[in-house]
């Protein structure tokens, strides 16, 4: 990326000024050198997400970001339903609700290594991976509904976890204003097999070891310690939020003339906040985002019960659950008064900072959990949100490393038989079932995700509180 077409704020933030249809500036938060290495898309992708009616402040970029459909990976945006603002399915993904949930143990390192092998085995026969993988529930029409409108919380009441679950998951577990009717007989038909299931791509259940604490006083907070084992899993609505982000695109294309919407890009496609569609939409994809907390819940169910098998001391409570591809209604300080807004984050990780209403009381004091993936075999981190943050970005931080190449550019450099030995020589344990899918994800084919967590950390979007490295990684 060409730096000199950007207005340095600090050394971490880059702004883009206004110019031809955009109607607020762009801001990006990141390193100089992070910045140097994004792809020319993530200027002319920001740039046109500046364009929609009713955007507010400023179309943002994480350091993480990369190109992605219409909107950046890594992208944030919020709109005011009052000024015209719209909701754009690229602006969630096609994965809706992915997210990450990090589980204590109350293991060491100790305890792990004379079982890993065994623990490694026992969580791939447990956990369905890899693509179209199916798991051992079957949903009926009305049992579909019920999960749809009930997220995690429906998981609980079902056995797949307690109820404390909840009040460490971004909604309380069940996100209010979920329509199962918008959600198409297809999606459903998708979904029907596949809960409880990691699925491909960048998605994992990981063991992994605290190896670093930065902020000892939130770590504690937090129940964190170094040396501890935690479990952490990433994946979200699968099937289900695919179908839906694919159909209401298609929608949305064909609806935009008739509301006077002109698209920068057809891969922008949105509907006004207040339309017949827009409502639809948002009822839908409130829909996918319980279907990715009940996906998580099972699956951490599934993870209890290995442990329990193997290792029968562990407990597994939960740190926290938090998703990083939703369009959310909160309210936000916007020239110096409360709006409601309805804030898109697509890659990027919701970030509230301390005080905030919205987080477990054990937790309101220090912020919230931020959790952010490494690609395979690196570290992943836990952050904090700060009150900084809620300033400058709507609360929102990156959610990962961010590619920096191609899942194709990927399968040329890389086998994925030789990417797990080399992790095995490293201590690392990779279960797939596909070594394309490993291959197509090894760490080469991603930014440092050291780097994206300090640009994160010093532009003040989040605060580092401890490093976790992988010891087991189940891959799709």
């Amino acid at each position: 990326m060409d730096i000199a077409r950007f207005d340095r704020k600090s050394e971490y933030e880059w702004h883009i000024r206004p110019f031809g249809n955009m109607r607020v500036p762009c801001v990006i938060f990141a390193s100089e050198s992070l910045l140097r290495e994004m792809d020319a898309k993530v200027y002319e992708q920001v740039t046109n997400v500046a364009m929609l009616p009713g955007i507010v402040a400023a179309s943002y970029a994480m350091p993480d970001a990369h190109w992605g459909y219409g909107f950046p990976i890594g992208g944030v945006a919020a709109f005011d339903a009052e000024a015209g603002g719209v909701v754009s399915a690229g602006g969630v993904g096609f994965d809706i609700s992915c997210g990450v949930r990090t589980l204590h143990t109350g293991l060491r390192i100790e305890d792990v290594e004379r079982v890993k092998v065994r623990l490694a085995d026992a969580l791939y026969h447990a956990i369905p991976a890899g693509m179209g993988s199916t798991g051992a529930i079957r949903l009926n029409a009305t049992e579909m509904d019920a999960m749809l409108k009930g997220g995690a919380r429906w998981a609980v009441e079902h056995g797949f976890g307690s109820e404390a679950d909840l009040a460490r998951i971004e909604e309380g577990g069940c996100m209010k204003g979920a329509d199962p009717v918008q959600v198409s007989d297809q999606a459903k038909k998708r979904q029907r097999d596949e809960m409880g299931t990691l699925g491909s791509g960048n998605h994992y259940l990981e063991i992994q070891q605290v190896t670093d604490v930065y902020a000892p006083e939130i770590a504690a907070a937090f129940g964190v310690q170094q040396g501890d084992i935690v479990v952490s899993i990433h994946c979200g609505s699968r099937g289900l939020g695919h179908q839906i982000g694919t159909e209401f695109l298609k929608q949305m294309v064909i609806a935009a003339p008739g509301y006077g919407i002109g698209l920068p890009d057809r891969e922008l496609a949105c509907a006004p906040i207040e339309s017949k569609l827009g409502k639809e939409y948002l009822g839908a994809m409130r829909a996918a985002i319980n279907c990715a907390l009940a996906n998580r819940q099972i699956l951490t169910h599934l993870t209890r019960e290995v442990f329990a098998q193997v290792l029968p001391q562990a407990r597994l409570p939960l740190l926290y659950d938090v998703s990083h591809n939703t369009c959310k209604v909160e309210e936000h300080q916007v020239d110096g008064r409360m709006k409601k807004l309805h804030v898109h984050r697509k890659g990027a990780t919701r970030a509230f900072g301390p005080g905030h209403p919205d987080l477990p009381v054990a937790l309101r004091d220090v912020g919230q959990p931020v959790l952010i993936g490494g690609s395979m075999g690196t570290a992943s981190y836990i952050l904090a949100g700060t009150e900084q943050g809620m300033q400058q970005a709507f609360g929102s931080a990156c959610h990962g490393a961010g590619r920096a190449m191609s899942r194709h550019q990927a399968l040329r450099n890389w086998n994925g038989r030789k990417v797990i030995d080399d992790l095995e020589g490293h201590g690392i344990l990779i279960r797939s079932p596909s070594m394309r899918g490993v291959a197509e994800e090894a760490p080469g084919a991603y930014k440092d995700v050291s780097a994206v967590v300090d640009a994160a950390d010093q532009a003040g979007l989040a605060r580092k509180v401890a490093r976790v490295r992988p010891l087991i990684c189940i891959k799709g």
